[in-house]
């Protein structure tokens, strides 16, 4: 239409934006079409929309004619491929789930339907989900919108590909080991992995189906932090609690969002076990610098044994069947991507794997770590396990309170790798994965990006454990000049207003 100015609306944050819609200064169906056009070149660049959701023209009317109710009324939206849109299908990237369509929406997208929002698209996923690159044989590869040799991150890198393109402002990813947060940071936008219940995961697919040691989340990227808030106004409704009654009844804690109180906030570079990108690593500093001039108070806090997290709760947690019923998931399937030498250790006799031990033990002590945790547990093991983790998740807070902290400040991985190589270095997503195994709520904010100095102190990256793991990183990492690069924000868990809250400041600032 020519009087319709889609640079204006696409340039417009989420508050403007809905706030327009609502008090009707601009139509619907204008904000609509600007969407799906820009999402279309997006997808055009990078591969990212595995579906156009055609009934979201007639929720279009429908909206319309229901007059404008709901926080997010007319706003459109985009689903990563695992979380159930009646009608199409969950692929999770695996062939056999084609031509299975979901019975109704999940929870999370009814939820959005009341609140007046339209789910337009559902964008791509890695094969099974347990990867932070974004392939697989149905839909191909995505490319990162910024620099097209990088991965966009994943699992949600669909969505963190389109909305870091432009071509939408509120999507919707889960996470289970930072598949959310890749993709934010990845694509330079901001993301919210909330405590595991905060939000319904009724009528979404995961990748490994009923393991409890490691929480999984749903949960909003945008391109800021006040579009998170906002999303989440909208989504801890009535509505949700009625609809999955298994979520606590925790409304938005408005207080505790706009407060402006000092905070006493947490921090550290390194968690002794990824070392972190000279990039990393001066993202950090240069935040803490800025939150302490001002006049927030920062602590070093002291990570320990990070290594046993990775291996023991997480790998071994996920996997606690030997990895058995993760490689039924592949069965009558082509693709494995990277996953080779994992499904060769998943179906390697016990045996073999304790010889395998002991051989790489001295040489790649973090790859026999892999072999140790890669073995299937009894029934009385797993249960000690999830003893372990809760034990560990109390020591983690009593530190925490103990340096009397409101949030913290971590390191996120960055830059974007290159594609292909994330799947390689599964490892190096300690920095995540930690917050999924507490259960802790945590997002993700850009806040610089790849410099040339970053670039020339990266010839002298090296790793705590100077094996393949941490030689590949350094040549993932290369290149990246000019890449965004973000921190993690973290809080303890239901405290998503207070991660939020910090967040933006830490975006403002």
């Amino acid at each position: 239409h020519p009087s319709v100015n889609t640079v204006s609306i696409l340039s417009l944050p989420l508050p403007e934006l809905s706030k327009k819609l609502r008090d009707g200064s601009l139509p619907p169906d204008h904000v609509f079409y600007a969407y799906v056009g820009k999402a279309l070149q997006i997808a055009t660049e990078t591969n990212c929309i595995t579906e156009y959701l055609q009934e979201s023209e007639t929720h279009l009317r429908k909206a319309k004619l229901m007059g404008k109710q709901g926080l997010l009324y007319g706003v459109p939206v985009s689903i990563k491929d695992s979380i159930d849109c009646q009608g199409h299908d969950s692929t999770l990237g695996f062939i056999k789930n084609l031509n299975k369509p979901a019975a109704e929406d999940s929870v999370v997208v009814q939820v959005l339907r009341r609140q007046g929002a339209i789910p337009f698209v559902k964008t791509n996923v890695p094969q099974s989900l347990i990867s932070y690159d974004c392939r697989n044989l149905i839909f191909g590869q995505t490319y990162n919108p910024l620099l097209y040799t990088r991965s966009p991150g994943g699992s949600s890198g669909g969505e963190g590909a389109l909305i870091g393109g432009g071509g939408s402002i509120l999507g919707f990813g889960t996470d289970v080991g930072g598949s959310l947060r890749f993709p934010a940071a990845f694509c330079g936008v901001c993301a919210l992995k909330p405590t595991g219940n905060r939000l319904s995961k009724r009528g979404i697919m995961s990748g490994v189906v009923g393991q409890k040691a490691v929480a999984a989340a749903v949960g909003p990227m945008a391109k800021n932090v006040e579009s998170l808030a906002l999303c989440l106004r909208a989504l801890l409704c009535e509505d949700m609690f009625s609809l999955d009654s298994t979520v606590p009844p925790l409304p938005f804690n408005e207080e505790v969002y706009s407060s402006t109180q000092p905070l006493r906030i947490g921090y550290y570079e390194t968690d002794f076990f990824t070392m972190p990108s000279p990039a990393m690593r001066r993202a950090v500093r240069e935040t803490k610098q800025l939150l302490e001039e001002a006049g927030h108070t920062l602590v070093p806090f002291e990570l320990t044994n990070v290594d046993h997290v990775i291996f023991n709760f997480c790998v071994r947690g996920m996997f606690a069947d030997g990895g058995a019923s993760f490689v039924r998931k592949f069965k009558g399937e082509l693709e494995r991507g990277g996953m080779g030498l994992f499904f060769w250790l998943a179906k390697a006799p016990h045996w073999l794997k304790t010889v395998l031990f002991w051989i790489a033990k001295p040489f790649v002590p973090r790859f026999s770590s892999v072999i140790a945790s890669m073995r299937a547990n009894t029934v009385d093991e797993v249960w000690s396990l999830h003893h372990e983790i809760e034990e560990f998740c109390h020591q983690f807070i009593a530190q925490w309170k103990k340096l009397n902290l409101d949030v913290m400040l971590c390191p996120m991985l960055g830059p974007a790798l290159r594609i292909g190589y994330p799947e390689k270095l599964s490892v190096a997503v300690s920095y995540t994965m930690l917050y999924n195994a507490l259960d802790f709520p945590a997002g993700v904010v850009p806040v610089t990006l790849v410099t040339d100095e970053d670039e020339e102190a990266l010839k002298d990256y090296k790793g705590y454990y100077r094996d393949w793991w941490d030689r590949t990183l350094a040549k993932a990492f290369r290149g990246s000049e000019g890449m965004p690069v973000a921190v993690q924000c973290v809080a303890l868990p239901w405290q998503e207003e207070l991660c939020l809250r910090f967040m933006k400041e830490v975006e403002t600032l």
